[in-house]
């Protein structure tokens, strides 16, 4: 029970990974805020039914007012904010080449992944600083360090991602808030419905532990760099990727 009574806000807690990471944390005893764009509120009755507690929250990342509604509600009910893990993001939904991106797209997938995680960070940051401190754990990707075909919205969005953690890490040291952010490899989400059986089988191939991630095991992640024990860790970029990156 690491997280007795600390309020923790995660993003995209409707379904992958972010659904792992806010049950994961109902579990150690947070009380968790959960948002998403949608099955916000499932998540959170999830972690109620076990015993938890939780509140969802439909809301887009990409929108300040959303964050201010969001924030807003989880200090009435419960104070304070002590942990942020952003979890939302997307994949284009057309071919995402520089040359054949459309700018409406690479658009909406820059302002969902790298604009929501500075939005949640600008949102929670004063509320952390008041209360003494916090821990922000950011989501980018192996993409942000590897090139990965068809994926340069995607990549461009979680570059942008690690290195505004660096950033803000060094920014807000001095305020006792360690800001890091994990970099998964392919990890077995809903995103991964959308693939043939072959590009499957390619990331299959391409970990060198012979299989996709388990969403938990980012979870797991982000719970340890949200604890205590992390509290000498900031600014670090954490690959979560079955071995990928070490080829």
């Amino acid at each position: 029970m690491r997280f007795r009574d600390r309020v923790v806000i995660v993003t995209g807690a409707g379904s992958g990974i972010g659904e792992s990471t806010a049950i994961c944390f109902g579990e150690e005893g947070a009380r968790v805020v959960c948002m998403d764009v949608k099955a916000a509120e499932d998540t959170a009755e999830t972690i109620t039914k076990g015993g938890g507690q939780a509140v969802g929250h439909t809301a887009d990342v990409s929108r300040w007012t959303d964050w201010e509604k969001v924030v807003g509600d989880a200090i009435k009910r419960w104070g304070q904010i002590n942990v942020l893990v952003a979890v939302a993001g997307v994949v284009s939904r057309t071919l995402d080449t520089v040359v054949d991106q459309s700018e409406k797209e690479w658009d909406r997938v820059i302002d969902i992944n790298l604009k929501g995680t500075w939005l949640g960070m600008k949102a929670v940051l004063p509320h952390m600083i008041k209360n003494g401190g916090g821990k922000i754990v950011n989501v980018s990707s192996l993409a942000a360090i590897v090139g990965l075909g068809s994926l340069a919205s995607y990549t461009a969005s979680k570059g942008g991602v690690s290195a505004l953690t660096r950033q803000a890490a060094m920014e807000y040291a001095k305020d006792n808030v360690q800001i890091n952010a994990i970099e998964p490899g392919i990890i077995d989400t809903p995103i991964q419905k959308g693939i043939t059986p072959e590009m499957r089988k390619g990331h299959v191939e391409a970990t060198p532990v012979g299989r996709l991630g388990d969403p938990v095991e980012i979870a797991h992640m982000a719970l340890f760099l949200s604890s205590s024990e992390a509290n000498f860790i900031t600014g670090q970029m954490h690959v979560v990727d079955g071995g990928w990156s070490a080829h």
